[in-house]
């Protein structure tokens, strides 16, 4: 039985073993290939004959700050708004640096410290006292016995005690286990990425100890509607491809008026500067524009002729849009009536499809 989703060291492997396989540079001790490889891995390139899949599309040069900072003794961490490919740039980097992406630690509110560190088999604790077959070692905790990559999704999500567990891991790269009367220290090649929201900031902040340990990186958002669109129509087609979805991939046409959409809602302004327009309360970012592609495209092949059409992507608009009914659909309302209506008969269809719904 197939997963639904693949980590990116399976789902990528021959791009990993071609790019090992060309190496000319030096490989830092705990590595698979070089720092020169990783990136060519994260951004595409070439290895010899085979042509390698760029992985994100963005800054390259935040991508060569990144896996620069983990060949050093400081942890990662990857700050910034929703959608901005934190998770997704985390993942690609430990696949190609270590060759397992799936050492990860969720943030969230309910995250204890033994979740950082280590816990027990209660039953075989109780029967047979404190033993290395008892411990249940955390993701970070196997991280550093085999000198290999740990990921901290969402780290302010967590309690303030529980984030201030990772300043000793991270500055004495060991972790004691008093039971047992033994240390376990950080072989070469362990380091931490970690994520953050900014739509978090205030809910767990980070300590200034905790902060010292990482090199704080902030990814910004598409510059462009250019850029964003490539980065959807990508993610889109290899969304499609992964889920086995019977629909067509939508048109180019179609991709930019949803990203136009929130692009405008986003930032509260349509994008030729003529018109101030109200902001919803949801996040309409990168990620939810894909999602909601998706999603279109999975209304078109279940309940329509497979192609993504006005009504399939207005469902999905509005479900993005409106999120808190009593602002959110005056202010879907007023775009519609303001922006879309006048834009002119390339925008027609669409506009009518999401006016028909409200």
């Amino acid at each position: 039985m197939s997963t639904i989703r693949q980590p990116a060291e399976e789902l990528f492997q021959e791009e990993i073993d071609a790019l090992i396989e060309a190496e000319k540079h030096p490989v830092p001790e705990g590595w698979r290939m070089s720092p020169r490889s990783v990136f060519t891995y994260v951004v595409g390139g070439r290895a010899g004959k085979r042509e390698i899949t760029p992985k994100y599309i963005g800054h390259e040069r935040v991508v060569e700050i990144a896996i620069s900072t983990l060949m050093t003794d400081r942890a990662l961490l990857l700050i910034g708004e929703p959608g901005t490919a934190k998770s997704w740039l985390s993942e690609h980097i430990a696949a190609a640096v270590c060759g397992d992406s799936t050492k990860v630690v969720q943030g969230t509110a309910g995250t204890t410290e033994e979740q950082i560190r280590y816990t027990w088999n209660y039953a075989m604790l109780i029967a047979k006292g404190p033993s290395e077959e008892a411990l249940i070692p955390s993701p970070i905790f196997r991280a550093m016995e085999s000198g290999t990559v740990a990921r901290f999704e969402e780290i302010t999500r967590c309690a303030s005690e529980v984030q201030d567990g990772m300043i000793s891991l991270l500055s004495e790269k060991v972790i004691s286990v008093p039971e047992l009367k033994s240390t376990v220290g950080a072989r070469r090649g362990f380091s931490v990425i970690a994520t953050a929201n900014t739509r978090d900031r205030g809910v767990n902040d980070m300590s200034a100890a905790l902060k010292r340990r990482f090199n704080i990186i902030v990814l910004p958002t598409p510059a462009t509607l250019e850029s964003e669109v490539d980065i959807v129509k990508k993610r889109v087609r290899d969304l499609s491809g992964s889920l086995g979805l019977q629909s067509e991939v939508p048109a180019d046409s179609a991709v930019e008026q949803v990203v136009t959409i929130f692009r405008e809602l986003r930032l509260g302004a349509t994008l030729d500067n003529k018109a101030k327009v109200k902001s919803p309360s949801g996040v309409l970012s990168t990620a939810e524009a894909i999602s909601l592609l998706t999603n279109s495209m999975s209304l078109a092949a279940s309940f329509g002729d497979g192609k993504v059409g006005a009504r399939d992507l207005a469902a999905g608009l509005q479900g993005a849009v409106i999120r808190d009914e009593e602002k959110d659909l005056g202010t879907w309302k007023e775009y519609l009536a303001n922006v879309m209506r006048k834009r002119g008969s390339a925008w027609r269809e669409l506009y009518k499809a999401c006016d028909d719904l409200v």
